[in-house]
């Protein structure tokens, strides 16, 4: 009797998951945009574990590549593009210089893209899966809806906060001396 729970809790968990998801990215945009103060502690953690898990991420990537062709040169290019977009951003972002500090607040239209860009592929993955279920060819015939595609999102994401971050950590340097 007790194993005729699991599929109902799995559905329950399913449920759940997909009525939270909208808020979940409401909320990272509105996190995304919000001021904020810049703590050179943090700021400096932030930047040294973001450039450690660029370099996990690269390396998952090249053994990813084995299975899925093209995995490594997705996630390359979604990196690059990704510190483009994070210096980018820092230049958008606007700063104050207070006696409690420096204080930033990102670009609100850059946010809402990330977070946009996150909900299509989302989106896009439930395409991939429904047609999956149909029995029907895949939507790799389009190399940017190719499911390695996801790792160029991924990509990109690292290295937009990579990016944004050491540019931060340069600024703080700049603005305490």
């Amino acid at each position: 009797m007790p194993l005729l729970i699991v599929p109902l809790v799995i559905l329950v968990l399913l449920v759940l998951w997909l009525l939270l998801l909208p808020l979940s990215l409401w909320q990272r945009y509105r996190l995304g945009k919000a001021r904020r103060r810049a703590w050179p502690w943090m700021v400096n953690l932030n930047s040294w574990l973001l450039l450690l898990s660029a370099g996990v991420f690269l390396a998952s990537m090249a053994l990813t590549d084995l299975w899925w062709p093209g995995a490594l040169g997705y996630a390359s290019a979604g990196l690059g593009i990704g510190l483009v977009t994070g210096v980018l951003g820092l230049w958008l972002s606007r700063f104050e210089s207070t006696a409690q500090g420096l204080f930033y607040t990102p670009n609100p239209w850059l946010a809402l893209g990330l977070t946009l860009l996150v909900a299509a592929r989302i989106a896009m993955g439930f395409v991939e899966m429904w047609r999956y279920w149909q029995g029907r060819e895949a939507l790799s015939i389009i190399p940017v809806l190719d499911h390695a595609s996801l790792f160029a999102v991924a990509g990109l994401l690292i290295g937009h906060y990579l990016g944004y971050t050491w540019g931060l950590r340069r600024r703080l340097r700049r603005t305490a001396v």
